[in-house]
């Protein structure tokens, strides 16, 4: 019988630690910073806060979507060697489009079980410097021809395959689950809601970093450095959490026609960065932010790439041996309001474990960097609560899902 998706065990892999820029709102603040500099600044703020020598760093995995800045084939490389690891240590870019995070972790514990006994993972986003591109001028302009330059951030949100953009795939599955526009602007407020009182309530600022203007260094080469945009002295927390209501979501116009996903119950468009360091559990001189259990990533059909968390889920559980009611919290990357109500009632899932702060409606979703901000809100949450596993989730355009089951060291019976 064919296997069903990828199913990965890790013995012996932990988050030692992990951090995060704020998520700041598309032309914002961050808007004029490369997604290398993004990248560096939180690898070089995740190892200070590790307490761990950078020369300590055996592999450094990394990933962003798309290429914001001229010298983005070297964003792997140079976030390295400017966080200050060895110059004979590689890098290698990542990329799983919306599960890239995920893919970071899993790829780090892999290594692990080979010779590599820290990983640095950096996964950063500047959806700002998305460019306008044209893929079909290198040969020049023929006289009286029409010129094709498109904006990549919007044209990157659509699939030839089915012949959709993201928000389609999301009303598909809202005719298919019967989801009203009602129901889904309702969740979409209710995400809002969540994400605005844990901001209040502090329940990011173990793992935002405040970014400022800075130069970084790296001796016998050019510095680099974060320049902020709007002349900004500092970025201290996530720009894009408010409060909204049923009647102001109702206003606003769906993408399509006969659809219900608007602007409004839609992931908000940021820029921002997270890092994480992966190291073997057995080898952890201090409390591990998390323990790596498993990994599973599945393929779905293109035209309902949202409901992929829901056989990504499955596989893990099945494979692990756990059931839903053994995971104390679930965090599902909110693509679009109807995705995860999509999710929810394929998998019958109580909602009160459900993003309980709010999730990317809310706070907005940097491609890459999205998966590492779930896995370490997920962590700091069972630590909180002591809770002993977790589950992080997301669909992934083209058409898959990715889930990674996590589980707090610290936890007591």
């Amino acid at each position: 019988m064919k296997r069903i998706g990828q199913y990965s065990a890790f013995a012996d892999a932990a988050i030692f630690e992990a951090v995060r820029t704020p998520w700041v709102d598309l032309g914002g603040a961050l808007s004029q910073v490369s997604p290398i500099d993004l990248g560096i600044k939180v690898g070089r703020e995740v190892l200070a806060r590790a307490g761990i020598d950078p020369l300590a760093v055996d592999s450094v995995l990394a990933g962003s979507m798309a290429q914001a800045s001229f010298d983005a084939y070297l964003l792997p490389r140079h976030i390295g060697l400017y966080s200050g690891v060895a110059q004979s240590v590689p890098a290698l870019g990542v990329q799983r489009i919306c599960a890239t995070g995920f893919e970071l972790l899993r790829q780090a514990a892999e290594q692990l079980r080979d010779e590599a006994q820290l990983v640095l993972c950096v996964a950063s986003e500047s959806m700002s410097r998305n460019p306008i591109a044209a893929y079909t001028h290198r040969d020049g302009f023929r006289l009286g021809g029409a010129v094709q330059f498109k904006d990549f951030l919007w044209e990157a949100l659509y699939d030839p395959a089915p012949a959709l953009d993201m928000i389609a795939t999301a009303d598909n599955l809202a005719r298919r689950h019967g989801l009203s526009r009602e129901a889904v602007d309702r969740y979409a407020r209710d995400s809002h809601q969540r994400a605005l009182q844990a901001q209040r309530d502090g329940a990011w600022v173990d793992e935002i970093v405040t970014v400022d203007n800075q130069v970084f260094e790296l001796e016998g080469y050019r510095p680099r450095g974060i320049s902020l945009a709007r002349r900004a002295d500092a970025v201290t927390e996530d720009s894009h959490p408010r409060s909204t209501t049923l009647a102001a979501l109702a206003r606003l116009r769906a993408v399509h026609p006969d659809g219900v996903q608007t602007a409004g119950n839609s992931c908000a468009v940021v820029d921002g960065a997270a890092a994480a360091l992966v190291g073997r559990a057995s080898a952890c001189t201090r409390p591990a932010l998390a323990r790596l259990l498993a990994s599973a990533v599945v393929g779905v059909a293109p035209e309902f790439m949202g409901i992929g968390p829901v056989p990504a889920i499955r596989l893990l559980l099945q494979r692990s041996g756990l059931s839903l009611d053994d995971i104390g919290r679930f965090e599902i990357n909110e693509a679009q309001a109807a995705q995860v109500l999509a999710v929810v009632q394929e998998l019958e899932l109580d909602s009160g474990r459900l993003n309980v702060q709010g999730g990317s409606l809310g706070l907005g979703h940097p491609l890459a960097a999205t998966g590492l901000r779930l896995v370490m809100t997920l962590a700091r949450q069972l630590r909180a609560h002591n809770l002993r596993y977790g589950i992080a989730a997301a669909c992934v355009g083209g058409g898959q899902g990715m889930a990674l089951l996590i589980e707090n060291p610290a936890y007591r019976a």
